[in-house]
């Protein structure tokens, strides 16, 4: 179980660190603008905010990755903590910004999370 724990855990810490290329550097090129579904005006005017949201998800991306990197009890409590936090941060944008957020972050967060707890 700690396999696929980690390899669920390094899914969705790939996820975030491209969902950060896609908020932080292409935004405001195709990708990001059919993440968005902005026109290019839109995508420019809310370039700033998607780097910050960027930003946030590259951090809880390197914390994932800490998570796997320092292994043990210290690795086990990283997972934990940032997984978590994927999941409110997908519940939330879910909720609040588009319903597309729960399947797309929430549900990955939530079975690595999953895993992560059955794995001890």
């Amino acid at each position: 179980m700690r396999v696929t724990a980690d390899v669920l855990v390094a899914l969705v810490a790939a996820l975030h660190g491209y969902i950060l290329v896609l908020e932080m550097f292409l935004w405001e090129r195709r990708p990001g603008r059919e993440l968005s579904g902005f026109d290019a005006a839109l995508a420019r005017a809310t370039a700033p905010l998607a780097a910050n949201q960027g930003l946030y998800n590259g951090f809880l991306a390197a914390g994932l990755v800490w998570g796997l990197v320092a292994g043990g009890s210290t690795g086990h409590q990283a997972q934990l903590f940032f997984l978590i936090c994927v999941v409110v941060a997908g519940l939330y944008g879910g909720a609040t910004a588009n319903r597309r957020i729960l399947v797309a972050q929430a549900l990955p967060g939530a079975l690595a999370l999953g895993a992560v707890l059955l794995a001890g």
